[in-house]
């Protein structure tokens, strides 16, 4: 990789005065960034969609059960109707990227055939879109205090209710987000 700056595995924690609505109280998972940009997945915005009307989209019929009724969430302003499937390590994909040693990413169809069979990953989240930046321009947001940043964890990814999420991110650092105020400045 050669790049040093990179946010990879990282949450983003969208800070309080973030004004694009498509990234106000977001937590937003980094899963590869070097010098042509970054690709981020947002993990605490559920759609009102569950995994059944993917299934249903995609012509899978007697899908699993529990499969059919875990949540799908907005990945990102970019290529909606795009999935993006976050999970455990442990399956191989056609089309997977290590975010971490805990944490891949599978751009490719086979794993949600595999979930709605009910044998797929252990842990995942299920995403429809996703969050884009081109070269440079997350490191300017970071430098404008638009987001925090703290390790990514399998539990906030997977684990942890959707609307504790954001708090929870920031909390990794000590810090309740709910005080600072929306007014970013600069000493």
């Amino acid at each position: 990789m050669g790049y040093d700056g990179s946010l990879t595995n990282q949450l983003l924690i969208a800070m309080p005065g973030m004004i694009d609505p498509n990234f106000s109280t977001t937590v937003t998972l980094i899963c590869e960034h070097n010098d042509e940009g970054a690709l981020g997945i947002v993990i605490n915005r559920p759609l009102n969609l569950k995994m059944s009307g993917l299934f249903e989209q995609l012509d899978l019929a007697d899908p699993d059960p529990v499969a059919a009724g875990r949540p799908v969430v907005m990945g990102g302003p970019v290529g909606p109707e795009r999935g993006f499937v976050l999970h455990d390590p442990g399956n191989t994909y056609e089309n997977t990227l290590a975010v971490s040693g805990d944490i891949q990413l599978t751009l490719s169809r086979d794993v949600i055939d595999e979930m709605a069979t009910g044998k797929g990953p252990g842990q995942s989240l299920v995403a429809l879109g996703y969050a884009g930046w081109d070269a440079g321009q997350l490191e300017t947001e970071m430098l404008a205090n638009s987001w925090l940043n703290v390790p990514a964890t399998p539990d906030i990814v997977f684990e942890m209710p959707f609307d504790k999420r954001w708090m929870a991110a920031a909390q990794i650092l000590g810090i309740d987000i709910s005080q600072i105020s929306p007014d970013a400045g600069h000493a």
